[in-house]
């Protein structure tokens, strides 16, 4: 037993992120113990026991030890149990709204993700089509039910936690793809709510320099802390520090960079998931010892 939840979790991951959007607009930070898994090595042994052999994150492990998955029941279960006012809405009407809008989150995050993992050039018009056609969706609904607002309704609610770190994480299409909505009728809607999203104070957990240092492999198809071929460290490992690294190649299509021109050469590699909390220790931050890659 302990005193308060605990959320296994992968750092920069869009799907923990919403969790922490969420603590933070609620305004209870530490009401979660967040525990960093290190993607590039296998998944611990006491985490695969909790999780029933499950590698997907996050996890959230109640205070008495039951385990609930998928990120947005989650997120569900966090914002009916803490205490205060829930983010959803009260109104059922408006809840039963941004439920239709969340559940369209699904299609557009697997457009994104699969046209940044694209390795021909010829699918590219085509990828990119099937993600427009996703935004000129959420616009539709967004100017159905609220076209006058930045938001879905009038403040950054459920629906916001939930697409804030999708459109955040795609940064690296407008990096590696030179992607940006069209300004035009049929996604202008859609395009100020991606900004607020983007903007608002609750989602800053993360930076446009770091999804895209930390995304290269996904760009060259190696999803999920897979190497790519050649390499020998993944650019989702902790070390050397994203922050310590060069900006990489904005071509995704042309030679692949080596891990020396990665920066990610000549220091330890990897950091086993800790077992404990680390005093003063905020969402999102990694704990753990660094220890060489095997």
């Amino acid at each position: 037993m302990f005193d308060r939840p605990i959320v296994y979790h992968i750092p920069v991951c869009p799907f923990s992120q919403r969790l922490e959007i969420l603590l933070s607009l609620r305004g209870q930070t530490s009401a979660v113990d967040f525990r960093v898994v290190d993607i590039t090595v296998p998944r611990p042994a006491d985490l695969l026991r909790k999780t029933r052999g499950s590698t997907t994150l996050p996890v959230l492990e109640t205070p008495d030890g039951r385990i609930i998955k998928e990120s947005l029941v989650i997120l569900r279960y966090l914002d009916e149990t803490l205490a205060g006012t829930p983010l959803r809405r009260e109104d059922p009407v408006e809840h039963a709204i941004e439920s239709m809008l969340i559940a369209k989150e699904g299609g557009l995050t697997s457009a994104g993700y699969l046209f940044l993992m694209n390795q021909d050039e010829e699918k590219r018009a085509t990828k990119l089509e099937t993600l427009l056609a996703q935004f000129r969706a959420l616009d539709d609904f967004l100017v159905e039910h609220c076209p006058d607002s930045r938001f879905l309704f009038d403040r950054f609610g459920l629906a916001e936690a939930v697409f804030a770190p999708i459109f955040q994480r795609f940064w690296f299409l407008d990096y590696y793809e030179g992607f940006s909505l069209p300004d035009e009728a049929g996604y202008r809607r859609v395009k100020a709510w991606l900004d607020a999203c983007r903007d608002h104070p609750a989602s800053q957990q993360v930076s446009e320099e770091a999804i895209v240092k930390l995304y290269y492999d996904y760009a060259l198809g190696a999803g999920n802390g897979g190497l790519v071929a050649g390499r020998a460290t993944s650019s989702f490992a902790f070390e050397p520090r994203w922050q310590d690294r060069p900006w990489p190649p904005r071509s995704k299509y042309g030679k692949a960079a080596t891990d020396a021109e990665l920066g990610l050469v000549g220091k330890q590699r990897g950091v086993w998931l800790a077992w404990r909390r680390m005093p003063g220790l905020r969402p999102g931050q990694l704990i753990g010892a660094a220890r060489p890659r095997p």
